[in-house]
């Protein structure tokens, strides 16, 4: 007899088909005469070092000025967790992250800074920008 719990699944878990679905959502800017800026912080991204295969961890800060359309908050989430097992360099992931939260939204500015936890004595933070800041 086993013990409930204790058997390996071949189902994805909810949680696994949720971030292999994961598409950027966007809706209409609920204001779109008014300057004003989104801030976002996601604590927990991870991915996988290109060269070591080990886990990266970083705290993700996106500020951002919307165009035509804001990002759901679920949807970056879940977005942002797919890299959790992608081999993928610092800047890379911050200008692919960067490119595709543009392409989804239109912003008229944005910022991402993405900033990775030290390892081997080495702190990293990778900062890029789409668009002018406009004055709020």
């Amino acid at each position: 007899m086993s013990n409930p719990g204790t058997e390996l699944t071949k189902t994805p878990l909810y949680g696994e088909r949720a971030i292999a679905d994961a598409e950027l959502i966007c809706f209409d800017n609920p204001r779109p005469g008014r300057p004003y800026e989104v801030s976002i912080e996601l604590p927990e991204f991870t991915c996988l070092c290109p060269f070591s295969g080990y886990p990266d961890f970083a705290v993700l800060r996106l500020i951002y000025q919307p165009g035509p359309r804001v990002v759901e908050l679920k949807a970056i989430k879940l977005y942002v967790n797919h890299y959790r097992n992608t081999s993928i360099s610092h800047e890379e992931v911050a200008n692919k992250i960067l490119d595709d939260l543009v392409t989804a939204c239109a912003p008229v500015w944005m910022e991402l800074e993405a900033d990775f936890n030290p390892r081997g004595n080495v702190h990293t933070v990778v900062r890029v920008s789409h668009g002018s800041r406009q004055p709020c």
